[in-house]
């Protein structure tokens, strides 16, 4: 049985949640479908998927295997479309969204740079902390931060992005620094509202107690005089000397490099999370949505790019 058909159909399972959808969309009955999962998981000799007669649920190795696989059938899509394309250029509209802080620095000013590249195409650019229905909205594609929701959507990871707690270096010197999470709570922390989204506290990599070796990730909520539901606030709270923050590396990294901002904690710091582009399932992709996922992650992965 062709390989690359049982990892196609498994993707098509698991965006579409369904047997019967995946077979439906194929044009083949439900038992070939799952013929090819079978076959697949005793190709690989794990569990990909339980299944029941109501519903499909991913096991840990799937949800891990899913990713890798979508991604795989995209590069795939990708070397495919540079060779058959030859001399064709991009043209068309292209509709991208993405949240609005990022958005607005590293999202915003490179969309006139991909059209100086691609003169045919033309752009439009939705900048929203909502969650985008990509494609109920009919968006070509969706720029996300940090962990991704099950989904139906296709992901590519552009990029890492951490968490890091930081402050000004007058603000270090005059109050001192941090040496393990439980410290910040002698400190002045500048955290989100309650009512915003980062509900679970600020997260750090912790050694587990009688456990050599042995870390787990811990939440914390700590406090301070200020706080407010926009990050972009925090940030320019922190950089006037109000306390520590929490915030994204691509957030601050630019103010770190400069020396605005130093960060404490860092031996404690949580795995990084991703920076995604997201686009609905599609046998063929635009060229001009192909293009822009390449523009991004090129950019994305020059050194200074977060930096600047």
């Amino acid at each position: 049985m062709d390989k690359l058909k049982q990892l196609e159909t498994f993707v098509a399972v698991a965006t579409r949640g369904s047997l019967t959808a995946a077979a439906k969309a194929e044009g083949v009955a439900p038992a070939i479908i799952g013929r090819r999962l079978d076959a697949l998981e005793a190709r690989l000799g794990v569990k990909l998927m339980v299944r029941t007669t109501r519903r499909i649920t991913l096991t840990h190795e799937g949800s891990a295997f899913l990713e890798d696989c979508q991604r795989l059938l995209v590069d795939m899509a990708n070397a495919e479309a540079s060779v058959s394309a030859g001399g064709v250029k991009a043209s068309g509209h292209l509709r991208i969204t993405a949240p609005a802080g990022f958005g607005r620095r590293h999202v915003a000013p490179l969309v006139p740079r991909f059209r100086e590249l691609h003169p045919e195409v033309t752009i439009s650019l939705n900048l929203s902390d909502r969650v985008v229905d990509v494609a109920g909205e009919a968006y070509d594609c969706a720029v996300r931060v940090g962990d991704l929701p099950d989904s139906s959507l296709v992901s590519v990871r552009l990029a890492d992005n951490r968490r890091l707690c930081v402050a000004t270096p007058r603000y270090l010197q005059q109050h001192g620094r941090p040496r393990v999470p439980a410290d910040l709570a002698r400190f002045d922390c500048l955290t989100l509202s309650s009512d915003a989204s980062q509900t679970r506290g600020w997260a750090f990599t912790v050694p587990v107690p009688g456990a050599a070796g042995e870390v787990e990730i811990v939440h914390l909520r700590p406090g301070g005089p200020l706080d407010c539901t926009d990050g972009q606030v925090l940030r320019e709270w922190c950089l006037a000397g109000y306390g520590i923050a929490w915030r994204s590396t691509w957030e601050v990294e630019a103010d770190i490099a400069a020396g605005r901002l130093e960060s404490v904690l860092d031996d404690f710091a949580a795995p990084p999370n991703g920076i995604f582009a997201l686009f609905p399932q599609r046998k063929h992709l635009a060229l001009r949505v192909r293009l822009w996922i390449d523009f991004l992650k090129h950019e994305y992965a020059r050194p200074d790019f977060w930096k600047t």
